[in-house]
């Protein structure tokens, strides 16, 4: 008998018995699909680590951190400005920066008529707009005249608006930050996520900021490249020369990008695999089910068995008819358990608002596994529908 009969029959056998085939197949479906969706889910979480600590657009913050020697040398060190104007112009030059993101930031009481909070007055430059994407719910964003001429304007986080106007719109009223009039001209929309929080801040031009509070330095830098290994370079160069010329050791520091995006995907490696490894526990719950149901299937053919025997079957025939029926059942459940893990897994992205990295080598692994799986859980029942005597077979009730 060929290969292609075998093949037919053992779907003939399978389709005679779709309710214990389907409850067979269970345990691999659930198996493989258990494991795409733990890999799936483990890559897409490693890569959404690295891209947070790499920052929105590959930027990193630079941080200003003198060391006891330089603190015990210089009591006063803290009250100098961390960043200065002329910083900020030394970093755009160079070669891997593609945008240096600059920020002051005070706490202020922020007033409109009988209503005021305190919250974070951010004085910000032209590339905070872009790099950190401040979308516009209502009005308009900032624009590089207000950046150039300092005007008195101002964006509103959402939360905010809706504190300070609760029942009119903000754009185009005039706000007090301390007793200093400014007039709003866009409101941002509400941060989106699992884990964001409805922060009240206002954002407004550096030299509106540095008019109002008398102080030219900045509070925070980050420098962004085009790329996580480019960042990486302009960091090292970006400290060094900060580094150089406010005349520190190692005051300036940058994140390691390179070693600390790969302990992050180390780690999540490790426990990708972990967990991958106990989801595939029920893979072999799954074939233990197959081999069982081949033992019950040779147990209810043994007359058929003994016919084909008496009528020259050999063993390597028998045991190659089982060995494909039970092949057959596993790869069936293997493909609908990664058609299952690949739909459950892009809704789990979907709605959680987290990465979903579908992996080809496990889906290929997956099937392969089952194939696998098939052949270790169906030898043993095959072996015994080979090995079984034919005279006995034919006579068996």
């Amino acid at each position: 008998m060929s290969i292609k009969e075998n093949i037919i029959m053992a779907i003939s056998s399978i389709k005679a018995h779709k309710i214990r085939s389907s409850l067979t197949m269970l345990g691999i479906i659930i198996g493989v699909a258990a494991v795409i969706i733990v890999v799936a889910i483990g890559q897409g979480g490693e890569e959404m680590l690295k891209s947070t600590i790499a920052g929105e657009g590959n930027t990193s913050e630079i941080f200003y951190m003198p060391s006891d020697k330089e603190i015990q040398s210089n009591p006063n060190i803290w009250n100098e400005p961390a960043f200065t104007i002329e910083d900020i112009r030394n970093l755009e030059q160079i070669q891997q920066v593609e945008n240096v993101v600059a920020t002051s930031y005070e706490y202020s009481t922020v007033r409109f008529q009988t209503e005021s909070f305190e919250v974070s007055v951010n004085g910000i430059n032209e590339s905070y707009i872009d790099v950190h994407r401040l979308q516009v719910a209502e009005g308009v964003s900032l624009r590089p005249t207000d950046f150039i001429g300092g005007r008195r304007v101002a964006l509103l986080s959402y939360s905010l608006a809706e504190e300070l106007f609760p029942e009119q719109s903000a754009v185009g009223e005039i706000i007090r930050i301390d007793a200093q009039p400014i007039e709003v001209i866009g409101v941002l929309e509400p941060p989106s996520g699992l884990f964001t929080l409805g922060i009240q801040e206002v954002y407004i031009p550096w030299e509106t900021w540095r008019s109002i509070y008398s102080k030219s330095y900045f509070n925070q830098v980050s420098i962004q490249s085009s790329s996580l290994e480019e960042l990486q370079k302009a960091g090292e160069e970006a400290v060094r020369l900060l580094n150089v010329k406010h005349n520190t050791e190692n005051a300036y520091q940058v994140m390691n990008m390179e070693e600390i995006a790969e302990g992050i995907g180390q780690i999540t490696r490790i426990m990708t695999m972990i967990i991958g490894l106990i989801a595939g526990i029920s893979l072999f719950v799954g074939g233990i089910g197959v081999m069982n149901i081949m033992l019950v299937s040779v147990t209810e053919r043994t007359r058929e068995i003994g016919i084909r025997k008496s009528l020259g079957a050999t063993r390597q025939q028998i045991l190659t008819q089982f060995l494909i029926e039970s092949v057959i059942l596993t790869l069936i459940g293997g493909v609908i358990g990664i058609f299952l893990g690949a739909g459950i897994s892009m809704l789990i992205s979907f709605f959680a608002g987290l990465p979903s990295l579908l992996s080809i080598p496990v889906i290929v692994g997956a099937v392969l596994f089952s194939i696998v799986l098939g052949v270790l859980f169906g030898l043993l029942p095959a072996n015994k529908a080979a090995r079984l005597n034919p005279v006995e077979a034919i006579r068996y009730e």
